[in-house]
């Protein structure tokens, strides 16, 4: 295509080859190419630009110092302030993006970056669960709603909660099963899904619903 360009602009009474003014036509679209298609995130085009002339003064530092150059070093090198380098330096990591099958730093051998990535979200399963118990809860007599609360939400013992309510223990026990077998009911009636989850959700769920 930059062979094409050159062909289409050259004209042969400008005094030089058409081998000179496309060598220089392809160099250019060369490195414009490269400038804004070889960033997998594509920076402003200043910033491009100021990263390579940072990289460049680095590389040139490097040799003269024999170390690696400070930033005041690189902008006074560069002939911009040190929050200009430091722009060009976080700028220059978005050159090239890391393959998903790359090791995972800090893992064993086999690990790689995918696997390390996302986690298990039941969320939206919770958030779906906490719909339906609220709606479930209308049902719900004052009472028992108070005692579900004072055991899945407080975390009370069942005698704890008989001393506060002014009843037995077996009592309390007894009316914690009816509920919750009263919620299940209800929940088949409405053809909803009656399963409550298992322990440690159960009674996250519950104590989020009746507080």
């Amino acid at each position: 295509m930059a062979l094409d360009k050159a062909i289409d602009r050259y004209k042969h009474n400008q005094g030089f080859a058409l081998s000179s003014y496309a060598f220089l036509t392809i160099l250019g679209e060369l490195k414009r190419h490269l400038r804004t298609h070889g960033w997998a995130v594509r920076p402003p085009r200043d910033l491009q630009e100021l990263s390579l002339r940072v990289d460049m003064a680095s590389a040139r530092l490097t040799v003269q110092l024999d170390r690696a150059p400070t930033v005041p070093e690189l902008a006074d090198a560069s002939g911009v302030s040190e929050q200009r380098v430091l722009e060009a330096l976080q700028a220059r990591a978005a050159r090239g993006a890391v393959s998903l099958h790359a090791p995972a730093n800090g893992h064993d051998d086999e690990t790689v970056l995918q696997d390390t990535l996302g986690i298990s979200d039941d969320g939206y399963a919770r958030a779906e669960m906490r719909v339906l118990l609220d709606g479930l809860m209308n049902d719900v007599s004052p009472r028992a709603r108070e005692i579900l609360r004072l055991r899945f939400s407080q975390d009370l013992t069942q005698a704890e909660i008989g001393a506060l309510i002014g009843v037995g223990e077996m009592q309390i026990s007894r009316i914690v099963r009816k509920t919750i077998a009263q919620l299940r009911h209800i929940a088949d009636a409405a053809r909803m899904p009656a399963d409550p989850p298992r322990p440690t959700t159960s009674r996250t769920l519950l104590a989020t619903s009746v507080s």
